[in-house]
């Protein structure tokens, strides 16, 4: 008689790495359209505010064309809403999701602190992992942290600016450790919705010619307290694309 025991095996291993589930084609992060239309908070959202900022961005969540969506509205006042994960960009490298804005910024300005302010803005941050930053950027890094606290390694803000021209990347105009990437630019498409879509890890390598570390963050913001002007914008759901095989 053959022996059982090390075919039964074989045969429940097999089994077993048939049956592993494939991670998910899509990741929602920000599940928007199955929020309840109110001032609470979407699910796993929360406020984003800054020392010395005391007027806030109101966020709220409304009903357009019977779809919920977060509104923003900012008068002279910057803030965020802030939701933690954790993704690898490697994996899934690609963000997607749809925003809408009601009028741009006269006075914004990608190059100057006292511009830096969008009527729109998808903020993407990565954790901070040692044995993946330069010594330089190690020193950087800790000079940050004393000032500001617990800080991101390094952040990617998609942007609705006014003038400068799609496709503009250049560093934020307090830090280097945030580069500003347009994707929409002008007054052309205002009161339309726009589905946008950007390869996080490419955008990452071309912005920090590194490697990037995971996501740790994923940040909506409608600010305008440098411009003191006032802004409305609408931000529908945001998925991230798992990479094709």
């Amino acid at each position: 008689m053959r022996p059982v025991g090390p075919i039964l095996c074989l045969v429940l291993l097999g089994a077993t790495v048939t049956g592993i589930a494939q991670p998910p084609a899509l990741l929602p992060v920000g599940t928007f359209s199955a929020a309840t239309a109110g001032p609470a908070l979407p699910d796993g959202w929360h406020m984003l505010t800054f020392k010395k900022i005391e007027r806030h961005t109101q966020y709220d969540v409304v009903k357009d064309q019977a779809i919920s969506v977060v509104r923003a509205v900012s008068e002279a006042s910057a803030s965020g809403l802030t939701k933690a994960v954790t993704i690898d960009p490697r994996e899934y490298p690609i963000v997607r999701w749809r925003w809408k804005i009601e009028n741009v910024l006269n006075k914004s300005d990608v190059s100057r602190k006292d511009g830096d302010d969008y009527p729109a803005r998808l903020y993407i941050t990565f954790a901070y992992e040692p044995d993946k930053v330069s010594f330089g950027k190690k020193l950087k890094y800790k000079a940050g942290q004393a000032l500001f606290g617990d800080i991101p390694i390094a952040a990617l803000n998609y942007i609705w600016d006014n003038k400068s021209p799609v496709g503009t990347v250049v560093d934020n105009a307090f830090t280097s450790f945030a580069k500003m990437i347009v994707v929409e630019s002008g007054a052309r498409r205002i009161g339309s919705w726009i589905e946008e879509e950007r390869n996080v890890y490419q955008d990452y390598l071309s912005a920090f010619a590194e490697e990037p570390p995971a996501i740790n963050g994923i940040a909506i913001m409608t600010d305008t307290d440098n411009t003191k002007e006032r802004a409305v914008a609408y931000y529908g759901d945001i998925e991230f694309v798992r990479a094709p095989k």
